[in-house]
């Protein structure tokens, strides 16, 4: 039997899916349901593997962890994120990877738009006031006939845009890879910035995109932008974002994704009434996560046959 290595089944996902018996009756499983302790943990809980289904992105699968691992020749990753994982090592190493693409595209664009409702909305803060007694009453912002700029038009770029299409906004497009889109009307980087009342990022984090949206980007949004992100942390400057909704440079954020997870207590978006905050969390539906995982289970059995 095959060899499988979960070393971060943290918290559970995988032994209670509808996917782990089979999964179980097919293979030789390591499994463990804690965080690996660093970089040497992880080597430890998968040097005798042949097959490793990675669970978390804060597995961080580096040049020494594949030299570490000769035995091992797939790394199934729950997710299509790889920011974690070092791909020429794997490559050098002879370490196939293999994700999950699509699967959670609706569910992150849908929890995008609710994050971009509760923001113009401030449904947080309306229900926390009501909760109070209180009967605070403020004007919001309508949608329908703003503008919406999409940063990357992956699949859960074009998810978010039909839905932001459906409720009556003008959405604008940019994308890394346009050719890939014949007859897509795409809008350049600078005029998306200084005219959409919406931002939303939807990018993968690799080293051509940490960082993306930094300082200067932010100064070219218009006073009234609300920024959404729920792609990955990293890909916006956090403290240039910070700076300018304390400054009122930009009207508010939604975001699912920081530069460090969990968010630190204390933190200053923690303090800031313009900002709605959620746990990374947009791709965990049971739907997208049955979906997920039993994607990243096929993968296995269809490279070893």
């Amino acid at each position: 039997m095959t060899r499988i290595t979960i070393p971060d089944d943290f918290p559970v996902v995988l032994a209670s899916s509808a996917v782990w018996p089979s999964l179980r009756a097919r293979a030789e499983l390591d499994y463990y349901d804690t965080l690996p302790s660093g970089e040497d943990g992880l080597i430890e809980r998968i040097r005798a593997a042949q097959v490793v289904l990675n669970i978390r992105s804060s597995s961080r699968f580096t040049a020494r962890v594949f030299e570490a691992c000769p035995k091992l020749h797939l790394l199934s990753v729950w997710g299509t994120g790889t920011d974690h994982i070092d791909l020429p090592a794997a490559e050098r190493c002879g370490v196939k990877v293999t994700t999950t693409p699509g699967v959670s595209a609706v569910s992150i664009a849908e929890h995008t738009l609710a994050l971009l409702f509760a923001v113009v909305r401030r449904i947080p803060r309306m229900d926390a006031s009501v909760r109070l007694g209180q009967w605070e009453r403020g004007r919001f912002i309508e949608l329908r006939g703003k503008t919406c700029g999409v940063i990357g038009y992956g699949a859960i770029g074009r998810e978010f845009s039909r839905l932001a299409a459906g409720i009556g906004m003008r959405v604008r497009i940019w994308t890394m890879h346009p050719e890939q889109y014949p007859g897509v009307e795409f809008t350049g980087l600078d005029e998306i910035y200084s005219t959409c009342d919406v931002i939303s990022i939807h990018l993968r984090l690799s080293p051509e995109t940490r960082d993306f949206v930094g300082a200067e980007q932010i100064a070219l949004m218009k006073p009234s932008a609300i920024l959404i992100n729920t792609a990955r942390g990293a890909i916006v400057q956090e403290g240039a974002m910070i700076e300018a909704l304390q400054h009122g440079r930009i009207a508010g954020a939604g975001l699912d994704v920081f530069t460090a997870e969990p968010l630190p207590a204390g933190h200053a978006l923690t303090e800031l009434q313009n900002v709605v905050l959620t746990p990374h969390c947009a791709g965990i539906t049971p739907e997208a996560l049955e979906a997920g995982l039993a994607m990243a289970v096929e993968n296995i059995w269809a490279f070893v046959g």
